[in-house]
C-alpha cells in the first residue's frame, strides 16, 4: 500500500538519521496512513479510503459529502 492520503495528498518525506558520531544514513518519515470505512449516503454505499490522520480530522469537521464531492472534482475513483 502506498503511503499516500487520498484526501491531503501527504506522502513520505525524506532525510537522514544522525548517529551519536553525526554519520548520516538515508531515512524515510512516513505519514500515518489508516484505511477507515465511511458510508456515504449520496452514493447509497460504503467508501474506503486511504488517510492521514490529518485526513480523518478533516472529515470530521468538513463531513464526508464535502470531502467526496472535492475527491469527484478532482477524479479520484472511489
Amino acid at each position: 500500500m502506498a503511503a499516500v492520503c487520498q484526501v491531503t495528498g501527504a506522502v513520505p518525506g525524506f532525510g537522514h538519521n544522525i548517529s551519536h558520531s553525526h554519520r548520516r544514513t538515508k531515512r524515510r518519515f512516513d505519514p500515518n496512513i489508516q484505511k477507515k470505512t465511511y458510508f456515504v449516503p449520496s452514493l447509497g454505499r460504503k467508501v474506503t479510503l486511504t488517510l492521514s490522520v490529518k485526513g480523518i480530522k478533516m472529515i470530521d469537521a468538513r463531513g464526508i459529502e464535502s470531502v467526496i464531492a472535492d475527491l469527484q472534482k478532482r477524479g479520484v475513483k472511489l
